[in-house]
């Protein structure tokens, strides 16, 4: 797996809110969120950085499983709407990932929902914790989001950062 310092950090992509998303007000389900951004998160190492998980699973027995979500809602996304998401890894050490994913409206002016996802590297051979490869780690250093300072309790910090960044685009 070579490693391309042109990667990007911050994959993007759309989508459209449907139907059989929404709850009876008309708005993202609470438990459709985690599909839209764990979908998304899919289709951006497919499309940005060639790595196929299911591939991943077969060829090395292996995979990431998701141990914890920390979810903010904050704003509704609703039927028919384009809402524009964001993933990055914010954090990883031997065996973990973190991955945040952001909505946002479709001007991206508007923060709807944050989530960070932390996946723990298995062996699905024996069900327990295994090292990335030296492969994967060289990936996720160029992936890391240095830029974003990560603590485990600062969920809610992080949420008011983003939502300050906002503001300041908006009044520029």
């Amino acid at each position: 797996m070579e490693t391309n310092k042109r990667l990007p950090k911050t994959p993007e992509s759309t989508y459209v809110i449907r139907f059989q998303d929404c709850d009876p007000l008309g708005h993202l389900n609470n438990v459709r969120y985690l599909d839209v951004f764990l979908n998304a998160r899919e289709e951006h190492t497919l499309k940005h950085y060639a790595l196929n998980l299911m591939q991943l699973l077969q060829q090395h027995r292996t995979a990431w499983v998701v141990t914890n979500h920390q979810i903010a809602y904050l704003r509704p996304a609703g039927h028919s709407e384009t809402v524009h998401l964001q993933t990055r890894i914010i954090h990883f050490d031997n065996s973990t990932i973190v991955v945040e994913s952001v909505m946002l409206n479709e001007t991206r002016s508007k923060l709807k929902s944050v989530l960070w996802t932390t996946y723990r590297y298995i062996s699905t051979e024996t069900g327990k914790a295994t090292d990335h490869s030296d492969d994967l780690m060289d990936l996720l250093e160029v992936l890391d989001d240095d830029a974003i300072y990560y603590d485990p309790d600062g969920f809610q910090e992080r949420i008011k950062r983003l939502s300050k960044q906002l503001k300041e685009t908006e009044t520029k």
